[in-house]
């Protein structure tokens, strides 16, 4: 046995060895644990991160609730402003093809429809859109009636784009870090680039705890320059979205051009979760820089965290599109397909359909439910709408039902003060509909007006255009996902027939996919019915 005393100091000693204090070399390796130990502690937070991630669903989609009929008597006008955004399809498409039903509101009508290119004319004269419409037999109720209203975009040739400021803005926070977003978006934007020249100009601004200048704004012809800050970039951290897009608007303002393509790609999941988070808050926010002539697009990517009503939102305020891009196929279709979109020919779009009560008793705006319009708006050339780039193409559906046909609407009581109103004497002409179309140019203020009275007629289905047809197939299909109460006698084998029937126009192969997509949601319903 020790001494006490010698057994007290032998102690101390061994107590100091132990905590690792005792010399320079053990505090080193005691701050290296430490360090370790909040790597650990990090890698153990980002791996419960990922494993609610994988349990837990929060994508988030605002409801939608249908338009209704109107009596055309009591309400003549229908008004809303154009919508060209797509990402709804290419989402929905992304559940589809991962085995399982989409939620009823991420089915937002008007953007499957006008996903797919269509057959319209080219604008003439000095309009830069094209107004054409027709009307059919309704495939989902054969009392009905369906009027489409297309339009056509002009077309502008590699050798006469105008140049392009463009501010890509990339989310690189942590939840931007699995294939289908970051890679995937980076991806996307080297598809760009190679389409760029040396009138162009590109910056990157990224944004994760805060926004960072990642490339200055440089010449498109510098692509290897462009190219090689995109590949420095990673995911890590939270997403102060806010800060990024103040960012980027100021970069796209310093290197503004006059008469170009002026634009902030914004590339995100849409988990906005530092900074300005709130969507009112972004919403004003854009909404004040869309002044300056700088536009707003909006790249969609990810599942299980995307925030599909603010990316539809900020696309929508921010005076661009919205679009979803879940595979490198549809990469392509936005960057190198439909390159021109970028390139604004009209701003402030919007259509008015008066119809004629002697042969219209009701109609309803199949989807724009988030769109429409008051009827004084239609004139008002200060209420903001939606805009067109070049070759664009946008496409409207209403359900018409003719008079005498049996209609369940809420009564209203007679009015006191007022007489019944009564038709017109024009009301005797062969006129379904009046259609009427407002656009701004780009560079100015004032509207001009496109009008299109479209006759009644009613041949069938089958007597209607191509186009008529697989619009009526998509719009059927997307009724049939929401489970629309509007959706009639439609059936998905209906909806194949349908698309089908009108499938020989595909540039791109879209109608085939759409084929493919229509027995995909057939398998999987029988599946959930079993």
């Amino acid at each position: 046995m020790f001494p006490a005393t010698g057994a007290r100091a032998a102690l101390v000693v061994i107590a100091i060895l132990f905590l690792g204090i005792a010399t320079p070399g053990c505090a080193k390796k005691r701050e290296w644990n430490k360090k370790e130990a909040r790597v650990h502690r990090q890698e153990d937070k980002k791996a419960f991160q990922d494993r609610k991630q994988e349990n837990f669903n929060t994508e988030a989609y605002d409801r939608i609730v249908e338009n209704p009929y109107q009596l055309a008597l009591n309400h003549p006008l229908s008004t809303f402003s154009i919508d060209v955004d797509t990402a709804a399809y290419s989402n929905v498409r992304r559940f589809l093809n991962e085995g399982q039903l989409p939620p009823k509101d991420a089915v937002r009508i008007e953007e499957f429809i006008n996903y797919f290119p269509y057959q319209n004319p080219p604008p003439q004269w000095e309009h830069p859109i094209a107004l054409r419409a027709e009307v059919a037999e309704c495939p989902w109720n054969s009392k009905h009636q369906l009027v489409r209203i297309g339009l056509q975009g002009k077309r502008i040739a590699p050798e006469e784009m105008p140049p392009r400021n463009l501010v890509f803005l990339i989310d690189t926070s942590g939840s931007m870090a699995p294939p289908n977003r970051l890679p995937l978006l980076l991806t996307a934007l080297r598809l760009l680039v190679q389409q760029l020249n040396t009138r162009d100009r590109v910056a990157i601004v990224t944004y994760a705890g805060s926004a960072g200048l990642a490339l200055p704004s440089t010449p498109g012809n510098q692509q290897e320059t462009i190219l090689a800050a995109l590949d420095r970039l990673h995911a890590s951290g939270s997403t102060n979205g806010g800060e990024g897009i103040v960012l980027a608007y100021r970069q796209a303002q310093e290197n503004f051009i006059k008469g170009g393509a002026n634009r902030v790609i914004l590339g995100t999941d849409g988990d906005f979760n530092v900074g300005v988070t709130n969507r009112g808050d972004l919403v004003r926010l854009i909404e004040e820089k869309r002044k300056t002539g700088v536009f707003l697009s909006v790249l969609g990517f990810g599942m299980g965290n995307y925030k599909d009503a603010t990316l539809e939102e900020l696309a929508r305020h921010g005076n661009g599109q919205h679009a979803y891009i879940d595979s490198f196929a549809e990469a392509k279709k936005v960057f190198v397909q439909d390159i021109a979109n970028l390139v604004p020919i009209a701003k402030d779009v919007k259509v008015q359909v008066e119809f004629n009560p002697t042969f219209v008793q009701a109609y309803r705006l199949i989807g724009y439910e988030n769109r429409l319009l008051r009827a004084e708006d239609f004139n008002d050339d200060s209420k903001d709408a939606g805009d067109m780039g070049a070759g664009h193409t946008v496409t409207a559906l209403y359900e018409v039902v003719p008079p005498g046909i049996p209609l369940d609407l809420p009564k209203v009581d007679a009015l006191k003060y007022q007489k019944k109103t009564q038709p017109a004497a024009t009301a005797d002409s062969p006129e379904l509909c009046t259609i009427k179309v407002r656009y701004i140019l780009p560079d100015e203020t004032k509207s001009k007006l496109l009008t299109l009275p479209l006759k009644n007629r009613r041949p069938s289905v089958a007597e209607a255009s191509a186009d008529f047809r697989f619009t009526a197939a998509v719009a059927s299909f997307a009724m049939i996902l929401r489970d629309s109460p509007h959706k009639g006698s439609a059936s998905l084998q209906q909806v194949l027939q349908l698309a089908r029937d009108a499938g020989q126009f595909d540039p791109g192969g879209h109608r085939a996919e759409f084929i493919q997509l229509v027995r995909t949601a057939q398998r999987l319903s029988v599946q959930q019915r079993q």
